[in-house]
């Protein structure tokens, strides 16, 4: 898929098709990072799953050595599953305790092809909210960002009604003041 996959995402396909049971899967994927052919980042609760690029070579290696079934079964959810996996995985929302300050840190996100659209960090009192917000963000983050988006780029009404050149000769004074001598 050329995308990270979270354990959940990996043991739904192998479990649901018999590939293999959970244990060992489990073992296949332990294996498989401590053999470098697998990198493995944990956020949260969730672990996910990229492929390295000695993993790639060793998939390229062994290819023609898995059954036809089994990669047209692979080919298959592929197909049907990549759009939504790459939306979730481009969709983030990740809470943590500030033990500073014991308040909850949400940290969440929209990402397109490595590239960061939004974040958005809130600081909240349980985390009860902070999992509300990362629930809530993940079920909502394209009307969220929409309305965000629409409401940062709209004029302000406070903005536009104060006149252009009021503005400008506010800053040549403040220029002024902070230079000290007295040329802008």
């Amino acid at each position: 898929m050329n995308l990270p996959m979270s354990t959940s995402q990996i043991s739904e396909f192998v479990l649901e098709e018999g590939m293999l049971s959970f244990f060992e899967l489990q073992q296949c994927l332990h294996e498989m990072t401590e053999g470098k052919y697998l990198d493995m980042a944990k956020e949260n609760n969730n672990t996910r799953y990229n492929v390295t690029d000695g993993g790639m070579n060793l998939l390229e290696l062994f290819e023609k050595h898995v059954p036809m079934n089994v990669r047209n079964k692979i080919n298959k959810y592929v197909n049907e599953n990549r759009a939504n996996i790459k939306r979730a995985y481009e969709t983030t929302a990740n809470y943590f305790k500030d033990n500073q300050t014991s308040e909850y840190v949400v940290k969440c996100g929209i990402y397109e092809d490595d590239f960061m659209l939004m974040e958005v960090n809130l600081s909240v009192v349980s985390r009860e909210q902070a999992r509300d917000i990362c629930e809530n963000w993940k079920n909502n983050v394209s009307q969220i960002y929409g309305k965000m988006l629409s409401n940062l780029t709209s004029q302000s009404p406070s903005l536009s009604a104060k006149p252009r050149k009021s503005a400008t000769k506010e800053l040549t004074l403040l220029d002024l003041e902070h230079d000290g001598t007295g040329t802008a």
